[in-house]
């Protein structure tokens, strides 16, 4: 039986590629983000009532969720730590925290309800490894991870899971046909990543519940 995925952030480089994997699979992906476009559904995944919508609109037109695949980013750095904006923070909070609590809220129940949920985050290494330059990134992919960690919790005992698959940085083909002579080593590309969050459906929910999988060649 085809699974449905919901894939949030769809339209760029990792969700083309996450997209592109589940389908041809032959699974039913629902790709979201805020514009509409690439084909998707357009919600603001910081207005809790358009997530909670977004929710009732899929259980409705699908009948369940099987995996969501929560790809929502963006970074802001700095030169040094004291010249770090809390502008930065503020923004980054939106984009890969609050979204992340209003996909998980929402969604919670329809992946415990599947019978083989998956919901899947892409974390970075800075998480674990912070530098002066990216206090407000590391900071925020930090409480990102405890968030899904914290859901990977109560998940325990059911046929679904939680899982932060950890990268340096992504990589796709536009990015090396832009810079050819970048070897781009340490860099994950956004295929094998597609491959890796597909690939965690080939192991019992219990088996890869609260793992943070580090995905860096």
């Amino acid at each position: 039986m085809s699974r449905v995925i919901l894939v949030t952030g769809a339209g760029g480089p990792s969700g083309d590629a996450v997209t592109r994997r589940f389908t041809e699979l032959g699974d039913t992906v629902v790709g979201v983000n805020r514009s509409g476009r690439g084909g998707a559904l357009a919600v603001d995944l910081l207005d809790p009532d358009a997530v909670r919508e977004l929710a009732r609109r899929v259980e409705a037109e699908h009948g369940r969720v099987d995996g969501v695949i929560h790809l929502v980013g963006g970074w802001r750095g700095s030169p040094a730590f004291a010249q770090t904006r809390l502008e930065d923070w503020d923004l980054l909070h939106g984009l890969l925290i609050r979204t992340l609590q209003n996909v998980s809220l929402a969604f919670e129940p329809l992946l415990r309800a599947s019978g083989d949920g998956r919901f899947v985050i892409v974390s970075s290494r800075a998480a674990g490894k912070p530098t002066q330059g990216n206090a407000a990134y590391a900071a925020a992919k930090a409480a990102a991870e405890a968030w899904t960690l914290a859901l990977a919790d109560a998940l325990k005992g059911s046929r679904a899971a939680a899982v932060v698959l950890v990268v340096n940085a992504l990589v796709h083909d536009g990015m090396r046909a832009a810079n050819p002579d970048n070897a781009y080593k340490s860099f994950t590309d956004v295929a094998d990543l597609a491959t890796a969050v597909s690939g965690l459906w080939d192991e019992e929910p219990g088996a890869v519940n609260g793992r943070r999988i580090d995905l860096t060649p």
